[in-house]
C-alpha cells in the first residue's frame, strides 16, 4: 500500500497527495509553526507560524484552506529554488557572427564522481550547430565565445 495514497486529516496534522502539514511549538517564542514536508525530500520544504486556537494555548486545527494554501506556498518555493538552482548552474549568451544570431550554453554538470559541463550552440533557426561535454571550469566569456563562433564552433 502506498503511503501517499493515504489522507491524514487530523486538527495538526494533515497528509495528502505527498505533502504533509504538521503543527510543531515554535522555538522562537510561546506559539506554533507549521512545518510542511514533500514526500521524498529530507528537510522541511516551508516552515511558517501558525495561529492559537481560542483558548489561546493549543494551537488552532487545520482546515481544507489552510492545507491548501500552504502546499501552494511551499510549492512555489521549490520551485524558486529549482530556478535558482538551475540559474547557478547555466550561463548563456547571444552572440552574433557572419549575420546570424547564436545562443551558446554552459551547463555545469554537478556529479559527484564526474563533474562536467555541457557547452552548445544554437543558431536563429533554433538549430544545433554544437555540443561538446567540456571541463567544469571552462572559461566561459564573450570573448571566448565570440573567438569560437568565428572557428566554426569546433571541439574545445
Amino acid at each position: 500500500m502506498s503511503t501517499e495514497a493515504t489522507e491524514i486529516m487530523e486538527p495538526t496534522l494533515w497528509s495528502k497527495n505527498g505533502w504533509t502539514a504538521r503543527v510543531i511549538k515554535n522555538e522562537d517564542d510561546d506559539g506554533w509553526a507549521v512545518e510542511i514536508r514533500k514526500t521524498g525530500i529530507p528537510e522541511p520544504v516551508l516552515i511558517s507560524p501558525w495561529v492559537m486556537g481560542r483558548d489561546k494555548k493549543t494551537p488552532k486545527p487545520f482546515d481544507a484552506s489552510a492545507f491548501a494554501t500552504f502546499v501552494k506556498t511551499a510549492s512555489e518555493v521549490l520551485d524558486r529554488s529549482e530556478r535558482q538552482r538551475d540559474a547557478a548552474l547555466t550561463k548563456r549568451l547571444s552572440i552574433a557572427w557572419e549575420g546570424k544570431w547564436y545562443e551558446v550554453k554552459l551547463e555545469l554538470v554537478p556529479d559527484e564522481h564526474d563533474p562536467h559541463a555541457l557547452l552548445s550552440a544554437v543558431d536563429d533557426a533554433r538549430e544545433r550547430v554544437a555540443s561538446y561535454r567540456v571541463a567544469p571550469n571552462f572559461k566561459f566569456t564573450r570573448d571566448t565565445m565570440n573567438d569560437w563562433a568565428r572557428a566554426g564552433f569546433p571541439q574545445p
